[in-house]
């Protein structure tokens, strides 16, 4: 008998919006909340509490590749899919999610001694149970997104996060120090995984068939390997700085990124997730597919460059605020990862253009160039310390956007001159402001006081410059504004 299809969501203009919508609820409401929660344990716990959970989350997040990537992809992109597809993908990730916590239980002393901290034993080995929660979770994601039910999104993720943000503020309260940070993230997953479970109407059926697999596989296998290549260089830098460097040294590394990174992913994250399915629309129409991709360039570059160069302005003022001055160590990683995120726009809007005229093979080489120079780069800066260590993976993020520009030179024509066109107005314009408000923090005075004067000033000079040179993308934007005042 014919397996029951799992029917694709509404996928008209409203529907598309509504979904939108509820993705930038999820997406943002989740980022503040972490915010909040991480402030307070930020003030609550020290850097070698980090320092530990990001050697940690390193060994996760790499095994996480293997469950969360390439099949729970496949399930969505394929447009037949049915029960017999899902319960064969359940199966067969939480078989793997098994085999990767056992691997991780038993290879713990080792990664204890390499690293000689003992406690990453048994932190590792407890953590890894979240393995299990995240399988669960990676069908139940994919089951929501091919129906479109982007609301349980919200619900699920804003509910973990507050339950299990709140259960981490009261450990650390209590003294539990980096247990505090593993129970967060167990709780985080579990709860998450739990709200899905009585509010996605699925349940795997006892069937598996390897053939669909193989189907299945055909189109996940190159994700897979792009994700696991962009996951583990990511974890690379703190793999390596945990071993030749402290602990705090580490955990005010991975702090300094921390913030710059929740704002890339907020905004940037956001555009690029409304940018896939309307390229897509257009796929084969290469001169309309090119006029999306200069205005996503150019839009959200105007939105993240601010936002980075006055976060790097601020950067004193903003961490003894909410962190307190025990971080300020933290200082010169957190302004050089604001330089180094300043440029994302380029690199994901050109990457989310290539898949979606569905060039992975392009995606997964250029992937594989980035990397090497960039693993290149981070093995030659490492005698010299974390501050050059830091300035490499600014010059490998360069490269880095230079690399995804050149396949689409040549296939859709936009070239490097055209780019610079998209970019260069907002980045004089971040740079000027960078100086004016930068020069603010020399002046001795209350921290809370001067942060707050700092952002005010950074936004008004920003939105003078913009008017100054004629942004094209605040032109855009003042007049989509507009529009919607005016409804």
């Amino acid at each position: 008998m014919e397996e029951e299809k799992i029917v694709k969501g509404d996928v008209s203009k409203n529907k598309v919006i509504s979904s939108l919508i509820w993705k930038f609820m999820e997406v943002g409401g989740t980022q503040i909340i972490r915010f909040v929660v991480q402030v307070v344990l930020a003030r609550l716990l020290c850097p070698e509490d980090y320092g530990v959970m990001a050697i940690i989350f390193a060994f996760i997040t790499v095994s996480d590749v293997f469950i969360q990537s390439g099949f729970s992809t496949a399930l969505v992109q394929k447009k037949d899919s049915d029960e017999l597809d899902f319960s064969s993908v359940f199966y067969l990730i939480l078989f793997i999610s098994t085999v990767l916590y056992v691997i991780l239980f038993f290879s713990a002393p080792a990664i204890a001694r390499f690293y000689n901290m003992d406690i990453l034993k048994s932190v590792l080995r407890v953590i890894s149970i979240v393995l299990f929660f995240d399988a669960i979770n990676a069908v139940q994601n994919a089951m929501v997104q091919k129906t479109m039910q982007f609301k349980k999104f919200f619900f699920s993720n804003m509910g973990g996060t507050v339950a299990s943000g709140i259960v981490g503020v009261i450990l650390a309260f209590k003294g539990f120090g980096v247990w505090t940070l593993v129970t967060q993230q167990l709780a985080n997953s579990l709860l998450i995984t739990l709200i899905l479970w009585f509010t996605v109407k699925w349940r795997p059926s006892f069937k598996f068939s390897f053939s669909r697999l193989k189907v299945l596989f055909a189109f996940g296998w190159k994700l897979t390997v792009s994700a696991l290549i962009d996951c583990f260089y990511k974890q690379l830098y703190s793999l390596t700085i945990g071993k030749f460097y402290t602990q705090g040294e580490l955990g005010e590394f991975n702090k300094g990124e921390q913030f710059p990174n929740m704002i890339e992913f907020t905004l940037d994250g956001s555009i690029q997730g409304v940018m896939m399915p309307t390229l897509s629309a257009h796929n084969g129409q290469s001169e309309r597919i090119k006029e999306i991709l200069r205005k996503t360039v150019s839009t959200s570059s105007y939105l993240i460059i601010p936002c980075m160069f006055g976060m790097a302005a601020v950067s004193r003022n903003l961490v003894i605020v909410l962190l307190s001055e025990k971080w300020l160590g933290c200082v010169p990683f957190l302004m050089l990862s604001c330089l180094f995120y300043c440029l994302y726009p380029i690199q994901t809007s050109n990457q989310t253009a290539i898949n979606a005229m569905g060039r992975s093979d392009i995606y997964l080489k250029i992937e594989i160039i980035k990397k090497i120079v960039g693993v290149v780069i981070l093995f030659v800066s490492i005698p010299f310390g974390l501050i050059p260590m830091a300035w490499g993976r600014v010059i490998s993020g360069i490269f880095a956007s230079i690399v995804t520009v050149v396949p689409n030179r040549k296939i859709l024509g936009y070239r490097f001159r055209e780019v610079l066109q998209d970019v260069v107005p907002s980045l004089i314009a971040g740079v000027l402001m960078f100086c004016a408000v930068y020069a603010l923090q020399f002046i001795d005075y209350n921290p809370l006081v001067m942060l707050l004067l700092q952002i005010i000033s950074g936004f008004i000079t920003y939105i003078l410059f913009s008017i100054l040179f004629r942004i094209k993308s605040f032109v855009y934007l003042k007049d989509e504004i507009k529009k919607k005042i005016r409804k």
